[in-house]
């Protein structure tokens, strides 16, 4: 797709705009660095490419800098123009699926370059720890429940972790609970427990739900995960004692086949 935009008509603050603000406000906070990164991996960015895309292979344009390779992307098409200087063929790709590409490739990533306040330089490294920090995920409860109580002891910074993160998964889930739990084998821990699951959408809860925790900042910290009916008796278990999650309602539903990137089982092809 071709951008356009004559201008950069960049009005307002974006969530990596905010991010970045406050991790360069609190350089030695790793908790306002790890948010930053998660705000790069959930936002949808816009990768400046040589030329359109042919089916699922795109050509980002690149660049050879002293630390090494870099491709560039933006938050906004209005800011991918105003670098550019006019229209540029673009590839709109999540934050997570540019990490991936960029950890194979051994590349580094340009953000915002020169028109945003958030203009950074990401090396290869840096897209190789997100790329694997994005892997995690936790297990699906297996064993059986004995009981479920309120969550307690978790820290303010995981809690809110999770709140942004599930605030994504628009439309995977009705809602999810997060409790403390005791298994039958007398393990204690906590669990999120999702209600009415899309069916296919367990896989990328759980991703979510494990990258919440990963992003958090949380060291050692586990959280099973489970996938119930609203009408199983569990969940109204859940709904008693749990710290309830709404996930937000899918709006209009955008369709973009053919689009690089839209579909999870046929990544983009780097040319």
């Amino acid at each position: 797709m071709t951008d356009a935009a004559n201008g950069t008509g960049d009005a307002g603050q974006t969530p990596i705009d905010a991010a970045h603000a406050a991790m360069e406000a609190s350089p030695d906070d790793d908790a306002a660095r790890l948010r930053f990164y998660a705000r790069v991996a959930d936002a949808e960015l816009f990768l400046l490419l040589t030329e359109e895309a042919r089916g699922d292979e795109i050509s980002p344009q690149t660049f050879d800098l002293a630390d090494g390779a870099v491709v560039l992307a933006f938050d906004r098409t209005e800011r991918l123009a105003a670098f550019a200087g006019g229209p540029a063929a673009y590839a709109a790709l999540s934050g997570r699926e540019i990490a991936r590409m960029l950890a194979e490739a051994g590349m580094g990533l340009g953000l915002n370059l020169e028109v945003a306040p958030s203009s950074i330089l990401l090396d290869a490294a840096s897209m190789s720890w997100l790329a694997e920090t994005l892997k995690a995920a936790p297990d699906a409860v297996e064993t059986e429940i004995a009981e479920v109580t309120a969550p307690h002891d978790l820290p303010e910074t995981l809690l809110s972790s999770l709140d942004t993160k599930l605030a994504t998964a628009t439309g995977l889930a009705g809602m999810a609970y997060l409790v403390g739990v005791t298994y039958r084998s007398g393990a204690r821990g906590h669990m999120l427990g999702f209600v009415d699951a899309v069916d296919g959408a367990e896989a990328a809860l759980a991703r979510a739900a494990g990258e919440a925790l990963a992003f958090s900042g949380v060291e050692a910290g586990t959280i099973d995960v489970g996938f119930f009916a609203a009408a199983d008796t569990m969940a109204s278990r859940l709904a008693r004692v749990g710290l309830r999650f709404d996930l937000p309602r899918p709006a209009e539903p955008i369709d973009r086949p053919g689009a690089p990137g839209m579909d999870p089982d046929k990544p983009p092809i780097l040319r």
